[in-house]
Formats: C-alpha cells, sequence, structure tokens
C-alpha cells in the first residue's frame, strides 16, 4: 500500500512516498476507507513536522482529510448507517495512503454532485467557515466581511459562503498572487494586501468610512484589523497561521463596542455535536442545491 509514512519529523515535502506500508488494522467499531483523493491542511504540515498538538508517536502515516469509498473488505459496526461501496468524506488520521480506518461518526456521505477531490476538501474548512460567520458572527445580507489570510483553506471558504450569504466582501492577502486567487476562485469584491503599512485605510475606503462589521481572521490578525472594523463589529478568532498568538488591547473592544469570539470547530464534538449535525446538513443542502465548488470555476 502506497502511503507517507513519517518516520522522522520534517517538512512534509521532505518525506518521500512508502509504496510496501502495510494495510490500517481496523479497530473495534471502525470501517476501512479506499482513499481516492486527500486534502493537504496547514495542520498537517505542522504535524509532520512535531509542531502540532497532535502528535502521533513515530513512525505514522501523514493526513487527516479525504473522500473515498468504503472498502470492499471492510467490516461494518453493528449499527452502523454506512455499507461497503458507500461513497464517503471525512477526517481521520492516516490519509495520505492508499487505506484509512476511521469511525463512523468521522465520516458523512459525499453527495452525487460533488466529485472525490471536492468532497476531500470539505471536511475541515466549510465547518469552520459556515459556523464561524454564522453562528459566531451571526452574519447578516448586505454586511461588510473583511476576511484574512483569504487565499487559504478556510479563508477562501469564508469568503466565497460570506458572498453565497449576501456580505460585501473584502479579501485581505499577502501578495498580488493570493489576492488574484481570492478574487478568481473566492469572488471576493474587493482585495487589500495586509503586508503593506497602513491597509485598513483602505478597507475603510471601500466601505466608505464605516468600516467592517464582520472580521473572519484564521491568520492572527485580529488587533490590526481593529483600526478599519465598525462601531459594534463582530470578530471571529480562528487561528493564528502568521504564527504569533495575539494579545488584544480590551480598550479597543470596549471604545467601539466591539464582539471577539472565538472558533475552535473541533471541540464542538466534545461540548456541541448537535450543533455538528445542524451545520452539516445546512452546508450539504447548501452543496446539493449546485452552488459551485472552488474548482468548477
Amino acid at each position: 500500500m502506497r502511503a507517507v509514512v513519517v518516520k522522522e519529523l520534517a517538512h512534509h515535502t521532505k518525506i518521500p512516498i512508502t509504496k510496501d506500508a502495510p494495510e490500517p488494522q481496523t479497530s473495534e467499531n471502525q470501517l476501512l476507507v479506499d482513499v481516492y483523493s486527500t486534502g493537504l491542511n496547514f495542520f498537517d504540515i505542522l504535524q509532520a513536522q512535531g509542531k502540532h498538538q497532535s502528535r502521533p508517536q513515530l513512525p505514522f502515516v501523514l493526513g487527516t482529510e479525504f473522500a473515498g469509498r468504503i472498502s470492499r473488505n471492510s467490516p461494518i459496526p453493528k449499527g452502523c448507517k454506512f455499507n461497503r461501496g458507500d461513497r464517503v468524506f471525512g477526517a481521520g488520521q492516516g490519509a495520505f495512503a492508499d487505506k484509512v480506518a476511521v469511525y463512523p461518526e468521522q465520516l458523512l456521505p459525499l453527495p452525487d454532485i460533488l466529485t472525490y477531490d471536492e468532497g476531500a476538501g470539505l471536511y475541515v474548512t466549510w465547518p469552520t467557515s459556515y459556523e464561524g460567520l454564522v453562528g459566531r458572527a451571526n452574519m447578516k445580507p448586505g454586511e461588510w466581511v473583511l476576511v484574512t489570510a483569504a487565499a487559504g483553506g478556510v479563508g477562501i471558504v469564508a469568503v466565497q459562503l460570506a458572498k453565497l450569504l449576501g456580505g460585501k466582501v473584502i479579501a485581505a492577502a499577502g501578495s498580488n498572487e493570493k489576492m488574484e486567487v481570492a478574487k478568481r476562485f473566492g469572488g471576493a469584491d474587493f482585495v487589500v494586501d495586509y503586508t503593506k503599512p497602513g491597509w485598513q485605510k483602505e478597507v475603510s475606503k471601500i466601505t466608505g468610512g464605516k468600516g467592517v462589521d464582520v472580521v473572519y481572521d484564521p491568520v492572527g490578525l485580529i488587533q490590526d484589523t481593529f483600526k478599519c472594523i465598525a462601531w459594534k463589529g463582530r470578530a471571529v478568532v480562528v487561528g493564528f497561521a502568521g504564527g504569533d498568538i495575539e494579545k488584544v488591547p480590551t480598550n479597543l473592544i470596549l471604545l467601539k463596542n466591539i464582539s471577539v469570539v472565538g472558533l475552535h470547530w473541533g471541540a464542538y464534538r466534545i461540548h456541541e455535536p448537535g450543533q455538528m449535525d445542524t451545520v452539516w446538513h445546512d452546508i450539504l443542502e447548501l452543496l446539493k442545491s449546485g452552488y459551485p465548488m472552488p474548482c468548477r470555476h
């Protein structure tokens, strides 16, 4: 079996594909899935280097997000809703391989309208961005939305969803190439380069001096966005891809009546599993309705 086996911690580009890896063994209540497509996420890169909080014992198979079919030789746990041959997408350690062992609750049915490549990019980014905009920011049609790191995984989905939900979207990225990605594939109304000094003035000008109503920040620029957030604006802390964890001055939150909320999507499985079901129902209904995926543009 082919697999990306991490024998020593290193950057993912330095880890070769092993062609004779053993097939994963399913534990009790697990399914075996034939992996057709996988998604590379930022945390996979960190995990390969030992920089993520999830640190499997060496050696381990890298990868988390995938799409495929339930294997013909997969065990089917009692009461499981899946059958051999079903198209699925989901997440589980060891997805960068021909097969992966996962629990049924880590899987969802892949709608027929979606390809395996499209399904492999759903499980992490889409619910994170949907819950961030809808559940945490309570975004409304007609509002100005600023998305930082807008060319990244959760960023470009946030741009797409904000547009779909009726927002006016400003995508912030760190280069001309990334801004083009956010505009071409995300559909952003405006783009700005957040590496340029004073970029917040450009955002304020775009909004007619009002500022943005919602900030969706996966990179760690919350404090910087306070210079262009509107009165009663809502800022969602999604992550710190830039590497630094911010210490936000609370006086600025007070002066503009700003709400700053966090989003840890993975923790919903522990604290609010019912909301995960609601979010996935909404997303799958959205996709089944024919909403265009990024690679269809």
